[in-house]
């Protein structure tokens, strides 16, 4: 036994330092578990956050097209408003003035003058005397042009402040072409708002998809840091009872004076045992306290 004693103090320092590794592993590996966590609970936090405001810009985009359909409609009404109006002043305009706006073809209008596009038309082509683009013979054409639609516009005038009816039709005309107007530009801003929103939703769902994707790596960083670290921990809890198993064997060593000599009268099978129980220990196994108590008795 006492040549043993020396193998077993090499051995502890190996186990010793084992179990030391070990338990430094163990919690490195414990302490990038905890950060894994931390890091993947971001992931989800900003992941929660960003479902919320995928499901916020859904409902705007949802009202959105709501109201795209509510102005469409709207819309239809003051299109029919507006169809109405030109109806009832086509009616209300002598058939000589209607055929002044056909065309040659049978069947084609050309776009019916009023007082207010007679005045544009008139601008258009002052400012373009103005800028002198008609010289020469193309001068004096647009010069008879020009004062045709005057005389038109002077006629219109006139009629117009003649007849009430047909200036009450004219201007309710302008009111459902304003209200036409401004029907499209409630379809148009709902619209442009409804896909804002669906965009926007786009972006928020594919960063989800990326967070998602990180949030799955921490926890498969979280998986393997616990099983390297029960691994580790599993190998200090071994060491430690190799320890202990070590430290057994010395205090049976001190304690043998206490064996009697009637014990020892089998003393061949006994250090045939300890050799046995030294060579289970030494090669990592721990010792149960039967195999203790026998190494006892066999010191």
């Amino acid at each position: 036994m006492e040549q043993i004693l020396p193998k077993l103090e090499d051995l502890r320092k190996i186990v010793d330092k084992k179990a030391t590794t070990s338990r430094e592993n163990r919690d490195g590996l414990n302490e990038k578990m905890r950060e894994f966590i931390g890091t993947r609970n971001t992931y989800n936090s900003q992941v929660r956050e960003l479902i919320s405001e995928v499901q916020r810009q859904k409902v705007i985009r949802d009202d959105a097209n709501a109201s795209v359909r509510t102005a469409k409609a709207e819309r239809a009404e003051k299109n029919q408003l507006v169809r109405d109006a030109k109806q009832a002043i086509r009616e209300m305009t002598p058939e000589s003035q209607q055929q002044q706006g056909r065309g040659g073809r049978r069947g084609r209008r050309e776009k019916e003058d009023t007082p207010a596009s007679l005045r544009r038309k008139i601008q258009i082509l002052e400012n373009e005397f103005e800028m002198g683009i008609h010289v020469g013979k193309n001068e004096d054409k647009a010069m008879d042009r020009l004062k045709r639609m005057k005389r038109k516009l002077r006629d219109m005038t006139e009629k117009e402040d003649s007849n009430v009816e047909l200036k009450d039709a004219r201007a309710s005309l302008q009111v459902a072409i304003d209200a036409q107007e401004a029907a499209h530009q409630e379809v148009t801003l709902a619209a442009e708002s409804a896909q804002e929103a669906h965009d926007l939703m786009l972006k928020l769902s594919e960063e989800v998809d990326r967070l998602r994707e990180q949030a799955d790596g921490s926890q498969a960083e979280v998986r393997r840091a616990k099983r390297e670290a029960d691994q580790a921990h599993q190998t200090y809890i071994v060491s430690l009872r190799c320890l202990h198993s070590i430290l057994d064997i010395v205090r049976a060593h001190n304690n043998r004076g206490k064996v009697t000599e009637t014990k020892s009268g089998t003393g061949a099978p006994a250090r045939v045992e300890v050799q046995d129980l030294m060579s289970k220990l030494m090669s990592g196994e721990t010792l149960s306290t039967e195999e203790l108590m026998a190494l006892q008795r066999g010191g």
